[in-house]
């Protein structure tokens, strides 16, 4: 089974050592010594809690639609020519990067600090793991 280090989950969870630490006093994540002697975390036990502590954002449109994959976030850059742009978005952690007509950039008012949603809809994920994990 996959453990962490504090450290480690700290970093995938984006929050700081002693947040982590906090979290194991209170009880919310449990934590063990590995042989070294340094505190971990059971990998499945992280993953249940990332889950858990996982707010997105209030989706501000109304359309229903068949994909899953909605970002909310904020618009942080628009670079545009006379016919494409690609735009970005901030969304909690995550850089989502679209490319899309200037006209489109144009009639949905994208800027810098415009809350907007990246809409992901892909037949192929591709999914890695670091070299050597099983």
């Amino acid at each position: 089974m996959p453990q962490f280090r504090l450290s480690e989950a700290a970093h995938l969870l984006g929050v700081s050592d002693d947040t982590v630490r906090r979290w194991v006093r209170a009880g919310h994540l449990s934590a063990h010594d590995d042989p070294a002697g340094r505190k971990v975390v059971d990998g499945a036990e992280l993953a249940a809690f990332a889950r858990a502590q996982a707010a997105a954002p209030d989706d501000p449109s109304s359309v229903g639609r068949s994909a899953r994959n909605r970002f909310v976030g904020l618009v942080t850059e628009v670079h545009t020519d006379k016919v494409m742009a690609q735009v970005e978005l901030q969304c909690g952690g995550h850089r989502v990067v679209s490319l899309m007509s200037s006209e489109a950039v144009r009639e949905l008012g994208l800027r810098p600090g415009v809350l907007a949603v990246a809409v992901v809809k892909a037949t192929t994920v591709v999914v890695e793991t670091p070299e050597g994990a099983r």
